[in-house]
């Protein structure tokens, strides 16, 4: 009996286990990612990111040849198009920030130095939110560990994705909003139009009775 018990006790930690990664991976919004750059181009990741939102980005080259060490210059710009790092011959470096304003942020990559010939694979990390915290150092400071750590990841992801829900449901209200205003301009400019073809047909008509009336043909 203490056997099922403890089987039973299993199952429901490593379900608790399964959904906290399952919720954690959807509201993590962010991941590894390979990136292979062109000899002669330059290759950017973009990501839609709220505003005061932390994120951090790990990048390494990947080297697969023996006596080549490429290195790759780094940009990443704000919506507004302002730089928020950038670096020139790295072949391994961070860039982290806070968001400013909310929009597509893009980081380009492209080689430099003297490999310029050469395909050159990149590894790119980047987490967003709550993908940025440091677990290990709450765990220490909240003296909590286990399940107990892993319900509070899997709250504080809950909470990111109804903050998520919230701002997708705002967008939906403004993009419905632009959709009714579209249409009630399409009515009134439909309805002018309609007006003016009508008012036209009717001095047509007019013009064309004075004429004949002139001509004595009518």
């Amino acid at each position: 009996m203490l056997v099922a018990v403890r089987q039973e006790e299993t199952m429901a930690r490593g379900g608790a286990w399964a959904a906290a990664a399952a919720v954690w991976w959807m509201a993590a919004g962010a991941g590894a990612v390979w990136l292979e750059i062109a000899p002669s181009g330059t290759k950017c990741v973009s990501e839609e990111i709220q505003s005061n939102v932390v994120v951090i980005g790990d990048y390494s080259v990947l080297y697969d040849h023996h006596h080549a060490h490429p290195t790759i210059a780094v940009k990443v710009t704000s919506p507004f198009g302002d730089v928020v790092h950038k670096k020139e011959k790295v072949s391994m470096e961070q860039f982290a920030f806070t968001t400013a304003e909310a929009g597509n942020y893009l980081a380009c990559f492209s080689i430099d130095g003297e490999d310029r010939g050469l395909v050159v694979k990149l590894n790119l990390d980047w987490k967003i939110g709550i993908a940025t915290r440091d677990w290990d150092s709450v765990a220490k400071k909240e003296k909590i560990e286990g399940v107990e750590l892993e319900l509070l990841k899997l709250e504080v992801a809950v909470q990111s994705i109804h903050e998520n829900l919230l701002l997708l449901k705002s967008k939906e209200a403004n993009m419905r909003d632009v959709s009714e205003k579209t249409n009630s301009r399409v009515t009134w400019l439909s309805m002018l139009s309609l007006s003016v073809c009508i008012a036209v047909s009717v001095l047509q008509l007019w013009h064309l009775q004075q004429y004949f009336r002139k001509k004595k043909l009518i």
